[in-house]
């Protein structure tokens, strides 16, 4: 159990350290990308999502449709900014749709 501090920390500071200090940050960051592709795309693709995997800076998304992957092939750089801007950094740097 860790030692008080002699002083206040606010609850947001107590959490940032216990994030930092139990290395959560990666485990979190692929829930808010998942979060963040269905706040951004919508339930219309969001029910041809299959599987959504971040590795480091890359996005995996499996699509059930070709069709639908094929449409979204042209507008990738457009849906990593949204995506970013969604999550509130640049976390995405490159998005791959199978």
């Amino acid at each position: 159990m860790a030692k008080r501090q002699g002083k206040n920390n606010s609850l947001s500071e107590v959490l940032k350290d216990f994030i930092q200090t139990n290395k959560l940050q990666k485990g979190l960051d692929k829930i808010y990308v998942t979060e963040a592709w269905n706040t951004v795309m919508g339930t219309a693709i969001v029910k041809y999502t299959t599987a959504i995997n971040l590795e480091r800076n890359t996005l995996y998304i499996q699509l059930s449709s070709s069709v639908l992957r094929e449409e979204l092939s042209y507008g990738i750089e457009k849906i990593i900014k949204m995506i970013n801007e969604e999550l509130g950094k640049e976390l995405i740097k490159k998005l791959i749709l199978r």
